[in-house]
């Protein structure tokens, strides 16, 4: 495995997260240098190069890119015993946009909506892609496809808004005024999520703050993770055989929690297939919820962490048996839980196993 050290002031940069998911994914192993003073372990040749410079270690994007498996956070490194060491520099900012003549107003800019997909570059739709290229300003999430901020230009500005789980986060009303105060300045925006913007992604709230602003607004639907994560895994929603149907839900609220509005009871009626977003730190409830609504607790359930990325990992059980078997294998946010004969219908032999392949089965 190919082993590279990043350094420098662009590892607290926006830069960062998308250059560590592109080599992550080339499966090579990313340390990022946190502490290195003049006498590390490194050799002579290295002692005479220049001081490399470390970043704050609490940075919330690097912790939170380590705990998923992208990178490993280093206090000490030898650069001969990396097959390559990058020196990444700050970012710079992004241009003003163009003025008109003297004592004319900016035009307004416009924000678009792109939907990254469940984080594999390789599903952002070219349309969602094209933005990216042309955007001045990308307000992205951490479960967008960083990859393809490979493709910003070099002048736009980045600006990472994501929810760390338990952890940093940037509250919906600041992420708004980022996204009008940009546009209105004149500049091109890109709001840059995981999956589709409308599917559990705020993209409603974000489109109505836009047009109370008077700003143009385009969407650029992504492939939700919803569909895909589970048919990487070769999981079907749907199967002749299995289920007629389909239902997404929302596991953010645990049944019996006021704020649900949902009917666990009759989702378990329903004879179909549950997929449920966000919902892995209350799968217990849910779990308890279905089975005393009626459906068995033997039925097929699957949960996919990280789905599409290349630190993916899955459980397949039994719906009594996921929250345990999730538990023991430490799987976490972000994840996809699937519920019902969908999860058996390929291969049945995978039913209890778990695995931390990555990609389709």
């Amino acid at each position: 495995m190919t082993r590279v050290l990043l350094h420098g002031p662009g590892v607290l940069g926006p830069s960062l997260p998308g250059i560590i998911a592109e080599l992550a994914r080339a499966e090579t192993q990313v340390d990022v240098l946190l502490d290195v003073g003049e006498n590390t372990g490194a050799g002579a040749a290295h002692r005479s190069s220049p001081h490399l410079q470390a970043p704050d270690p609490h940075a919330p994007h690097l912790d939170d890119l380590a705990s998923r498996g992208l990178c490993r956070l280093v206090t000490d490194a030898d650069p001969l015993r990396y097959d390559e060491v990058r020196r990444l520099t700050a970012n710079q900012p992004g241009e003003e946009a163009p003025h008109g003549p003297a004592g004319e107003a900016k035009r307004p800019g416009r924000v678009t909506l792109v939907g990254g997909g469940p984080g594999d570059p390789g599903l952002l739709t070219v349309a969602g892609l094209g933005a990216i290229e042309r955007a001045d300003v990308i307000v992205c999430d951490r479960l967008a496809p960083l990859d393809a901020l490979a493709h910003a230009r070099a002048d736009a500005t980045i600006i990472h808004v994501g929810k760390i789980p338990r952890g940093a986060f940037t509250p919906q009303e600041e992420i708004n005024r980022l996204l009008v105060e940009h546009a209105l300045s004149g500049r091109d925006v890109v709001r840059f999520k995981g999956g589709d913007n409308f599917v559990f992604g705020r993209g409603g709230e974000e489109v109505i703050a836009c047009r109370e602003a008077g700003l143009s607004v385009d969407v650029v639907p992504g492939v939700t993770s919803a569909i895909a994560v589970p048919a990487l895994a070769g999981i079907p929603v749907t199967h002749r055989t299995s289920s007629q149907g389909f239902t997404v839900v929302s596991g953010h609220v645990a049944p019996g929690d006021p704020r649900s509005d949902l009917d666990w009871a009759a989702l378990a009626r329903t004879r179909t297939t549950l997929v449920v977003l966000m919902g892995v730190a209350h799968l217990r409830a849910i779990a308890s919820a279905l089975v005393d609504g009626g459906l068995p607790a033997s039925t097929p359930a699957a949960t996919i962490a990280d789905g599409a990325m290349p630190s993916e990992r899955r459980v397949v059980a039994t719906l009594a048996t996921l929250p345990d078997a999730v538990a023991d294998a430490g799987l976490g946010a972000p994840a996809i839980t699937v519920i019902g004969d969908v999860v058996a219908a390929l291969d049945g032999t995978r039913l209890h196993a778990s695995s931390d392949d990555t990609g389709a089965a």
